[in-house]
């Protein structure tokens, strides 16, 4: 039986499982993958202690520390269910059952989907969710960047390095996302921002060979070889259907990181926390293993 299973091994994840590890719990990280969203970023310069860093070196460091604690973890499984019975949490999973008495959900946040003709026919042909994972493919090439927020503002500057040109297609009247990054990418040279525009298909052949959108009731054809999809984040909640979730699917959770589910803990960009900021879901992630400790104490297990 063991003290915690962490769901998640993100920056909430990791940090928690490290927290555990440092009180002696008896503990399981089971992940899809390692790193996160932090895995996906570009450049990093607002996280403590780095001047800049980019988000794979970031996340490589984030796992280094929780490898030194020989943190059990089972990578590559997929969180299908959790349940409470009594006082045990049961986490099932596409390769096996585990069970705990807590548990803390940091299992993140995933990308939206346009859900337009042609998005799901170009994946990996060219449509792309991870500017840091595929952007070096289109080196040379036009693509475009669909978003507005400081996830498109993020791949856009990663691709602006890379590609000929970079086209941003928002939806919104004015980008959204930090003031810093919207004044980095306007001085690009080789940016073109295209506010008030929503995309209609995809077009292509083998590959992606263009995007059609629609801007101020106007249809017109952009010729790109690349699209990536930055058009914002839902969270991997689905699987905890008995805890309270908020009308965007974010875990509720307290100052303590509490879910309604006593014994259940949340952190992260899973959680209705306002904020989704590298650094503040590793804070969240120290504060669900403090409390699960607390909650093994007061307990008696």
């Amino acid at each position: 039986m063991l003290d915690l299973i962490v769901i998640g091994a993100g920056p909430a994840g990791i940090t928690a499982s490290v927290y555990a590890a440092r009180k002696k719990m008896e503990l399981l990280v089971i992940s899809k993958d390692i790193g996160g969203q932090a895995a996906w970023s570009g450049d990093i310069e607002n996280y403590t202690g780095f001047q800049f860093i980019t988000g794979p070196e970031l996340a490589a460091k984030f796992e280094e520390h929780m490898r030194k604690f020989g943190i059990r973890l089972k990578e590559g499984e997929g969180v299908i269910a959790l349940e409470k019975k009594g006082a045990i949490v049961t986490v099932t999973t596409d390769k096996g059952t585990y069970e705990a008495k807590t548990a803390i959900i940091a299992s993140g946040k995933r990308s939206k989907q346009l859900n337009c003709p042609g998005e799901k026919e170009y994946k990996n042909r060219g449509l792309t969710y991870c500017a840091t994972c595929d952007g070096p493919l289109f080196a040379g090439k036009d693509v475009a960047v669909i978003g507005g927020g400081n996830s498109a503002l993020d791949a856009a500057l990663q691709l602006v390095r890379i590609a000929r040109s970079v086209s941003v297609v928002n939806i919104t009247p004015r980008l959204g996302g930090d003031p810093v990054m919207q004044d980095k990418l306007i001085q690009s040279k080789n940016v073109t921002v295209l506010n008030n525009a929503s995309v209609i298909q995809i077009l292509g052949d083998k590959f992606v060979e263009g995007v059609k959108i629609k801007k101020e009731n106007k249809e017109e054809t952009l010729a790109v070889s690349g699209v990536f999809v930055e058009i914002g984040l839902m969270p991997n909640s689905e699987f905890a259907e008995a805890i309270e979730k908020n009308e965007r699917g974010e875990i509720k959770i307290n100052a303590y990181n509490e879910t309604n589910c006593p014994g259940v803990f949340a952190a992260g960009d899973v959680t209705d926390c306002p904020e989704k900021q590298i650094i503040i879901a590793a804070g969240e992630g120290s504060k669900a293993a403090l409390s699960a400790f607390r909650y093994l104490i007061q307990h008696n297990f």
